[in-house]
């Protein structure tokens, strides 16, 4: 992206001061003509650069002129060094935008800050995957991403269980919550949430739209997630289950709805169980499901689903009996 070399440039200028038009397009693997428009591009912008002739000469920065862009702080700097690079920001196409980011910020820093970043990024780490689930398979991710960034329309099917549906929409923006890509597009007037890995095919329609000029990704986010959470579950079960009724969980629930059924998973107690909240759709098929988890799982509430899983082993013990 425009935006990214810009910045990359100006940092480039800020490390050799000086350079000439070749040297620097070759630094940012562009070409001689591309680099006079970046140059250009920075003079409209206020940067004062100058050319100075001469053997050793090339594109200047007027001594003693620093952007905002290299004014960070000690905390800043060693705040962004600790944090890697997310395999999120890879599926974006950000990945080596971002690991170049830590190469210019990492050389400009003195030694006791980029030791103090090595020793935040070992005593944190960011995992935003849920638990029991292998990573969403978003095929789509790519292209929608290259959507999002272009502002172009684009053609979907959208699978929601057994049906398929064709949808024209803007794409407004990519949200990654528990391991899981959500797209929230603009569709007519509405606003809508979809799971990229439910989309089975993206198309460009070679049409681009305008973004709403007031449309926040974050605000709309926290907005419509506050609202879902309002809605009354089907059924909420709690739990206890052991070590293999935990592992069970995937195979029972399929990989891919076991994140919408799992609603929280606290931590094992001393004799290995953790309790566990389920959103589930009626009795019978909660019974069903949770005896699937093997004998392993105790059901703490409601009353009546733990009589109901009781009532079902008691009869498959009785059927059973030698």
């Amino acid at each position: 992206m425009r935006a990214e070399r810009l910045v990359a440039l100006l940092f480039t200028l800020h490390r050799k001061r000086a350079g000439t038009v070749g040297e620097l397009a070759d630094e940012l693997g562009v070409t001689e003509r591309t680099m006079r428009r970046d140059l250009a591009a920075l003079r409209e912008a206020g940067v004062p650069l100058w050319s100075e002739p001469g053997r050793y000469g090339g594109i200047r920065l007027v001594d003693g002129w620093r952007s905002r862009l290299d004014g960070l702080t000690s905390r800043e700097a060693v705040a962004l060094l600790a944090l890697d690079v997310p395999d999120a920001l890879a599926g974006l196409g950000l990945g080596t935008a971002v690991a170049a980011a830590h190469a210019k910020v990492s050389a400009s820093m003195p030694a006791q800050l980029q030791e103090q970043a090595r020793t935040v990024a070992g005593r944190f780490h960011l995992d935003a995957s849920a638990w029991f689930s292998s990573p969403d398979d978003a095929a789509a991710l790519p292209a929608v991403a290259r959507a999002v960034w272009t502002q172009r329309q684009l053609d979907v099917r959208y699978r929601r269980r057994d049906k398929v549906t064709r949808r024209t929409l803007d794409p407004l923006g990519l949200v990654l919550k528990a391991g899981v890509w959500y797209l929230v597009a603009r569709v007519g007037e509405d606003l809508r949430t979809y799971r990229v890995s439910r989309l089975e095919a993206v198309a460009e329609t070679g049409e681009t739209f305008a973004r709403p000029e007031e449309f926040s990704l974050a605000d709309w986010w926290r907005a419509s997630s506050a609202e879902f959470e309002k809605m009354p579950l089907p059924l909420k079960v709690t739990a206890r289950l052991d070590r293999s009724a935990a592992g069970a969980l995937r195979r029972v629930f399929g990989p891919e709805h076991v994140n919408e059924v799992l609603v929280s998973l606290g931590p094992k107690d001393d004799d290995g169980w953790a309790e566990a909240e389920f959103a589930m759709e009626g009795k019978e098929v909660a019974v069903g499901q949770l005896v699937s988890l093997g004998p392993g799982v105790e059901v703490l509430t409601p009353p009546e689903i733990r009589a109901a899983v009781a009532e079902f082993g008691q009869a498959l013990a009785d059927r059973n009996r030698p």
